[in-house]
């Protein structure tokens, strides 16, 4: 469900760009890497990255500064994506001390974090990975990366989110 879900969003055209992410039987996920993967700071957070989140071991990649749990797999990460706005209407949310924007879809999450440059996003299903693992096994890595704002919802900011 989840390839089908991520090549739909491929096709779409939209900011996720990871391809054929549950080739089941490669040994290798093939990964997009973000506009700013070869950033320093993602090589930091990506040293400390955990061999297992919720319970998936972790996978090599094709590419720079990605990750990707699970055979196949079930939860993929880039550094180096574009920081969120400022101010944003989708749902902020806090998991050990780690900001990031929740989109959440029937087949896919996408989290992203907040006030942390270069960001991070993480996809995963959410009908087979629970987000109360996957946030805060992260976040120890996530956290190589200096945190330069909290999270502030659309309601409590006088800024307007960007269309």
């Amino acid at each position: 469900m989840l390839e089908n879900r991520l090549k739909r969003t491929v096709a779409a055209g939209s900011m996720v760009v990871v391809t054929g992410l549950l080739a089941g039987c490669s040994s290798m996920v093939d990964v997009e890497p973000a506009p700013d993967a070869n950033n320093p700071a993602c090589a930091d957070a990506m040293v400390f990255l955990p061999d297992t989140v919720s319970d998936y071991e972790r996978r090599e990649t094709t590419s720079q500064a990605t990750a990707a749990w699970g055979d196949p797999a079930a939860i993929a990460l880039r550094c180096g994506v574009t920081p969120p706005p400022s101010a944003t209407t989708d749902a902020c949310v806090d998991a050990n001390g780690v900001d990031w924007i929740a989109q959440e879809g029937e087949d896919v999450w996408t989290l992203t974090t907040y006030g942390r440059e270069p960001a991070i996003e993480v996809l995963f299903d959410p009908n087979k990975v629970p987000s109360s693992n996957v946030l805060p096994e992260l976040a120890p890595s996530v956290q190589k990366i200096e945190a330069q704002s909290n999270c502030l919802s659309y309601e409590n900011s006088t800024e307007l989110p960007e269309s």
